[in-house]
């Protein structure tokens, strides 16, 4: 893929998104000690159609020593469907909550916009340095909060969901996005790695609860399937959106 090509497609999309990528991308840069993540060649970039439209997908990955994947994905269907998704996966000695933000735009609009540290302890708490630094945060205001799906249980007391009624609610979500970037990244980088195998095991088991409950969004695996197939779709969805990690570490 040409970094020409990385270019026309964002530029191409929604201001919102363009904005949000090149802000996850600049926080990453700051904040972490980036290296390559090995990205299967035939699914850095994608190109299908969906009900006659030109469907484009672009994958850009990343790797840490705190976290085993940085995922930021940019689609577009034609000029009718923009959309931005970004998960930040954990190694698993690390006790960290999983960052995840999305975008979906159409006709000029942003339809959804979604921001959150979800938590993956067993009892589905955020640590003490995120909920603290969390709670100080000032809270915005929208005009038109969304609902969390049925399985949204994944998502923190802090997860924002809304619809951006326009450009100044977009800033405000680009800017709320870019403080809980911030703060995970300043508090991932001052974490100690976990010595404890059942306390591994506990971080790889929630892993697999948040990504088995994301992928049952259904709206994510109709567009794919209609456009690529079931079977790509299952390789699609668990290893590039949500691979949970292979095999657990098994307790001590």
């Amino acid at each position: 893929m040409s970094n020409s090509t990385q270019t026309s497609l964002r530029n191409a999309q929604h201001p919102l998104i363009r904005k949000l990528a090149d802000c996850i991308e600049a926080t990453w840069q700051e904040y972490l000690d980036l290296s390559p993540y090995s990205v299967p060649e035939d699914l850095g970039y994608i190109e299908g159609s969906l009900e006659g439209d030109r469907l484009i997908i672009e994958n850009h990955c990343y790797q840490t020593p705190q976290f085993r994947k940085l995922h930021l994905e940019l689609a577009q269907v034609s000029n009718g469907l923009d959309i931005l998704h970004c998960v930040m996966f954990p190694n698993p000695e690390y006790a960290l909550p999983i960052f995840g933000t999305d975008l979906v735009g159409g006709r000029g609009a942003i339809s959804a916009a979604i921001v959150d540290l979800s938590p993956v302890n067993l009892d589905r708490s955020l640590p003490e340095g995120y909920q603290q630094g969390l709670s100080n945060l000032s809270q915005p205001e929208f005009s038109q909060a969304r609902a969390l799906p049925e399985w949204g249980d994944i998502f923190s007391e802090f997860c924002l969901f809304v619809r951006p009624a326009d450009a100044a609610e977009e800033d405000k979500f680009l800017n709320r996005v870019r403080e809980f970037l911030m703060l995970h990244c300043q508090l991932a980088a001052k974490e100690a790695p976990l010595t404890s195998a059942t306390a591994i095991a506990n971080v790889v088991a929630g892993q697999h609860y948040y990504c088995a409950k994301q992928q049952q969004n259904d709206k994510t695996r109709r567009v794919l399937e209609k456009s690529f197939g079931t079977e790509w779709t299952d390789r699609y969805m668990n290893t590039m959106l949500f691979d949970a990690l292979a095999k657990p570490a098994a307790p001590c």
